[in-house]
């Protein structure tokens, strides 16, 4: 399952190089990319566990930008 998200206050495209490396690393993630122009999240994982992916890839870009959001 493959689903585009909107990002709210992503400020930095640093941050989001790092959001995108880190979100790769979870376990069941088939690909991620953090758009810092566009401020978009696209997410590609297993629809099983999709739910939990997308939570903890939101917990990730929290704790590297505290401000930014994921829209959903």
């Amino acid at each position: 399952m493959k689903k585009v998200f909107k990002l709210k206050d992503l400020d930095c495209a640093n941050c989001a190089a790092k959001m995108e490396k880190a979100i790769s690393e979870l376990p069941g993630v088939a690909s991620v990319r953090v758009n810092f122009l566009t401020q978009k999240l696209t997410l590609e994982a297993d629809a099983a566990q999709f739910d939990t992916l997308l939570e903890k890839a939101s917990a990730i870009i929290r704790k590297i930008e505290p401000d930014c959001t994921v829209i959903k």
